[in-house]
């Protein structure tokens, strides 16, 4: 069965008035209009039921945007949720009023701060947010501080521990909140450690709290200096894990390892670990993704700790002008080697025969984060 006159006649009309974008409410069976930021609606009045009705309004407006009867390919999910969509067709995605299409825009490598304005409009929802605020077009736009605010009021009604940690974290890029807003955030890790996650994401060496150097920091630092200016990148990251920062976020790791609230949780924090003690990680170069990266594969802790020590004994060039340099820190140069290896997939082993959560899951996680625990302790003690 056709649209009805009235509703074709008036969304066509719609349509012609270049409209921007498109949302649709289908509890109340109403169609929304951006043009020039003058706001129309269209009350519908279905001749079928109400789902039939919707996916032929979708399907017109299709054909009228896109020339697709059919409607907008929903099957294509993971690609546009992928940013592969053309930039030149994203402006007319918004005038679909399908969610799938949208997603698309949010995701897409060529989202501009207008069209984020567009998209907002048309479905201001958090996961929303959470996609444009991977685009620095957007994090430096306008949009930019009226996502961060969604997002940090939505935050006592989020469920997921991930999604809390992908909101802190993208909140926390370049001046989107204010110190205070920053401090309010910090201080709720106290009893949700999960919010610190994205902390340690997002400004592993600039958290809140201060801290102090290790005890025996001083003692390494000429001769740590004398390798950094040549550039040696080892000596460059046991000097950042000396530092008060580095010990800062050792103690924030142990705190949030000691009760992780879930399995993505755990992933989110691993993934953290491993980023930080790695020399040759650079966030910019590093996208995120809602699908772990290491789901699929598996590591050992205790390989890689093994790996480790075999790094040292058959050390490379740069590695053992390290060990030359400060001989008594060997163990603390394995310790960061260790944990510089550290992904998602060490926890696979665990979470492949369990979706455990809470104390069950810790349990049954304990023999990795005690291995993790024990190189952490490493790095937060001078060697006697």
């Amino acid at each position: 069965m056709a649209l009805s006159t009235e509703d074709n006649l008036r969304l066509n009309v719609m349509l012609a008035n270049n409209v921007e974008a498109v949302r649709i409410d289908e509890g109340r069976m109403v169609v929304y209009g951006l043009a020039n930021d003058n706001e129309m609606h269209i009350q519908l009045n279905p001749n079928c039921r109400d789902e039939l009705y919707i996916k032929q309004v979708r399907e017109l407006l299709s054909g009228n945007v896109l020339g697709s009867p059919g409607g907008y390919p929903v099957f294509l999910k993971r690609w546009t949720r992928m940013g592969q969509m053309k930039d030149d067709s994203l402006a007319d995605l918004l005038k679909l009023g399908e969610p799938e299409a949208i997603m698309a825009v949010v995701c897409a490598q060529g989202l501009t701060d207008e069209l984020a304005r567009l998209a907002w409009w048309a479905a201001p929802e958090a996961e929303y947010a959470r996609r444009m605020l991977e685009s620095d077009s957007v994090v430096n736009g306008k949009m930019g501080s009226v996502l961060a605010d969604f997002l940090i009021e939505f935050l006592p009604f989020e469920e997921d521990p991930y999604a809390i940690v992908r909101s802190v974290r993208l909140v926390l890029q370049g001046e989107l909140i204010s110190d205070e807003v920053r401090n309010t955030l910090w201080a709720r890790g106290i009893k949700k450690n999960v919010f610190r996650i994205g902390f340690l994401e997002a400004c592993p060496d600039d958290l809140p709290e201060p801290a102090v150097m290790r005890m025996d920091a001083e003692q390494h630092q000429q001769a740590l200096a004398r390798l950094i200016d040549k550039g040696n990148r080892y000596a460059t990251q046991l000097e950042k894990i000396l530092s008060a920062a580095g010990q800062r976020f050792i103690a924030t790791t142990e705190m949030i390892l000691k009760k992780p609230a879930n399995q993505e949780a755990v992933c989110a924090l691993f993934n953290a670990i491993g980023n930080y003690f790695n020399p040759d990680y650079d966030a910019a170069e590093n996208d995120y993704d809602e699908n772990l990266s290491n789901a699929m594969a598996e590591q050992d802790i205790q390989v890689l700790i093994d790996q480790a020590q075999q790094q040292t004994e058959n050390a490379d060039k740069e590695l053992s002008s390290l060990l030359d340099a400060v001989p008594m820190l060997r163990e603390d140069i394995q310790a960061m080697l260790s944990l510089a290896a550290i992904t998602d997939a060490i926890a696979t082993p665990v979470f492949a025969r369990t979706d455990a959560v809470g104390s069950v899951m810790r349990k049954k996680l304990a023999p990795v984060t005690n291995l993790l625990f024990s190189q952490l302790q490493t790095l937060r003690q001078p060697t006697e």
